[in-house]
């Protein structure tokens, strides 16, 4: 248990100390929203903050434990949730500043299983308008920035997440993934992430975005994400497709790496730049794990760019998003989602059908004989580090004018539904952070999140406790 402040303590750590009565969750909801006070003029990650509700749950959960009777290991826990998953009490605006402000009637299922287990809310975290991109602006809160650098962003679209996961804003921070919205901001704010296997933790209502919508959380620890989804990571009648059966993540997070198979691909056999620090610090990584008695061996799955079918799914989703948006409400949008939009209302049925189906089942297979060989897959995260807030492509423009040609290694996985997870590999010669992906086997979630362990263990990761430059945002 870590000595002296707060910002320090994780998930598991504050359990341990409320069990102990070293602190209690009434003292550590308001050391949280002193921070958040203090650095959100900086960083801009909430969207929706009610203190009151805040310290009457941090009240309830400090009886429980006083009684010895707490709901669950994170009775107390402060947690933020992103602005696409629903809090009763709260509006779910999607980052749009033409979504309605009226408080939600019920809770989605995954705040409703943190709520159960007595977690504490902290409020709703920043997104791009309805997660469409990996960026972290949106016309309804402006700009959200990176704590490691505040003129860069903190990718997205789980943008104030990730944020407030690198600042310790709360312990666990809920996030979505349909391209790489977890992961992305993962990797660039030095956190861990992990997009769960599809059906593994129940979504209501269900993503515009369908199969490729994947939730799980961002926290500064692997074991803090596993305590999280010992809650959250269970079957809810609102999903008929979230059956995948609960799991132990917390003792699942403990195994030798002795033996195990790693594919190492770079580049993922693309045609992509990567960084030189990027590369670098990815090849360390596969080092590491080689050093933890891992199998490594260079080797690219073997499938094209599945650019095409990601748009034609992404695309029609955003269509379906703003189907009842009218021209004038439109005119206030992003821009870019609203062209997006437009190219999804032009797809065709057969054309839609054949990206879901056939399209995706052949990456899916492609990825499936992968796995024959290999436990697992790793590759960088991102092939860059972050970069200028507020642009949608690095103003070198190496990647073009397309976010998604920055984010080549992340969106196969959504359209594979696999678990893939961003662990924090290290920093670069600029001091921002890197990311390294693990993707297994459908299903192989708690595989991924313990060779995520074992890295963290031999690897610890870099941490901040305010933010650096110290701009002041507009919003």
């Amino acid at each position: 248990m870590p000595e002296g402040a707060i910002s320090q303590f994780s998930a598991a750590e504050l359990g341990a100390a409320y069990a102990a009565g070293k602190l209690s969750p009434v003292e550590v909801a308001k050391d949280h929203l002193a921070r958040i006070e203090a650095f959100e003029p900086q960083v801009n990650a909430f969207v929706h903050r009610d203190a009151d509700a805040t310290l009457a749950m941090a009240r309830a959960s400090e009886a429980r434990w006083q009684a010895g009777a707490p709901l669950s290991p994170i009775d107390g826990v402060p947690v933020t949730i992103k602005d696409n998953l629903a809090v009763a009490g709260w509006p779910n605006r999607r980052g749009s500043a033409v979504s309605s402000a009226t408080p939600e009637a019920q809770d989605c299922p995954v705040a409703d299983k943190l709520r159960a287990a007595g977690t504490v809310f902290l409020g709703k975290t920043t997104m791009p308008e309805y997660g469409w991109k990996g960026c972290a602006d949106s016309p309804l809160t402006g700009m959200t920035r990176n704590p490691w650098d505040l003129s860069t962003s903190p990718g997205g679209s789980s943008s104030g997440a990730a944020v407030c996961a690198a600042l310790n804003l709360g312990c666990i921070h809920l996030g979505t993934d349909g391209a790489g919205s977890i992961r992305i901001p993962a990797a660039f704010t030095g956190v861990f992430g992990i997009k769960t296997s599809f059906g593994r933790v129940p979504a209501y209502p269900i993503s515009t975005m369908g199969v490729l919508a994947h939730l799980g959380p961002l926290t500064r620890t692997v074991r803090d994400s596993a305590l999280a989804l010992d809650v959250i990571a269970r079957p809810d009648a609102r999903d008929m497709m979230a059956n995948l059966p609960p799991e132990n993540y917390v003792e699942g997070v403990e195994r030798s790496l002795k033996g195990l198979r790693i594919g190492y691909s770079p580049k993922l056999g693309f045609d992509v730049e990567v960084d030189p620090d990027i590369a670098r610090l990815t090849r360390e990584a596969v080092d590491v794990l080689a050093g933890l008695g891992a199998v490594a061996e260079e080797a690219d799955p073997g499938f094209a760019d599945p650019i095409a079918p990601l748009m034609t799914l992404w695309s029609s989703g955003a269509a379906l998003a703003l189907a009842n948006i009218m021209p004038a409400d439109r005119a206030k949008m992003d821009p870019g989602l609203v062209e997006i939009a437009r190219m999804g209302e032009g797809i065709s049925s057969a054309a839609y059908v054949d990206a879901l189906l056939y399209q995706r089942n052949a990456l899916a297979m492609r990825m499936n004989a992968f796995h024959d060989r290999f436990d697992l897959l790793v590759t960088p995260t991102l092939p860059l580090p972050a970069f200028e807030a507020g642009c949608l492509t690095p103003q070198h423009g190496r990647y073009g004018t397309d976010w998604t040609r920055w984010t080549p290694f992340t969106y196969p996985f959504n359209l594979t539904q696999q678990p893939a997870a961003s662990v924090p590999s290290g920093l670069t010669q600029n001091g921002l952070p890197a990311g390294l992906q693990i993707v297994g086997r459908y299903g192989a979630d708690r595989l991924v999140m313990a060779v995520a362990e074992a890295f963290e263990k031999a690897r610890p990761f870099a941490l901040i406790s305010a933010p650096k430059n110290g701009v002041k945002v507009a919003r």
